[in-house]
């Protein structure tokens, strides 16, 4: 029979930057405003990297406090599995807030008008 391996305790690593920047990103998450994991990857400066935003959600200390709550998938979605109690704590948080949930989904804010944006005015 062999011999069980014996489990090692991970490595607590330093975060990257870019992991750094995703957290200062969502902390700046204003209360009552959501935004996807696409957008706060590119407001980070990390453009196509909505997983590494996940992936930092999850490795984030508790005592950061980050407003996690606020980041949804694509679409507006609740990314935790339908009924799961994350999802439900998600949608609790969110309607705290003032945050309409329906069918797993919040309304997210229009896109910007970019006419208005580039030019001053719409065109």
């Amino acid at each position: 029979m062999a011999a069980r391996r014996q489990q090692r305790p991970a490595l607590r690593a330093a975060p990257s930057a870019a992991i750094e920047a995703i957290w200062r990103t969502v902390a700046a998450l204003p209360r009552g405003s959501v935004s996807t994991y696409g957008a706060v990857a590119a407001r980070a400066g990390l453009p196509r990297r909505a997983r590494l935003v996940g992936h930092a959600l999850k490795v984030a200390p508790r005592a950061l406090e980050l407003p996690w709550h606020r980041v949804v998938g694509a679409g507006g979605r609740i990314a935790f599995a339908p009924g799961s109690a994350n999802a439900r704590e998600q949608r609790r948080r969110l309607s705290a807030e003032g945050v309409e949930v329906a069918r797993g989904r919040v309304r997210l804010p229009p896109a910007p008008n970019l006419d208005a944006l580039l030019w001053g005015r719409a065109r």
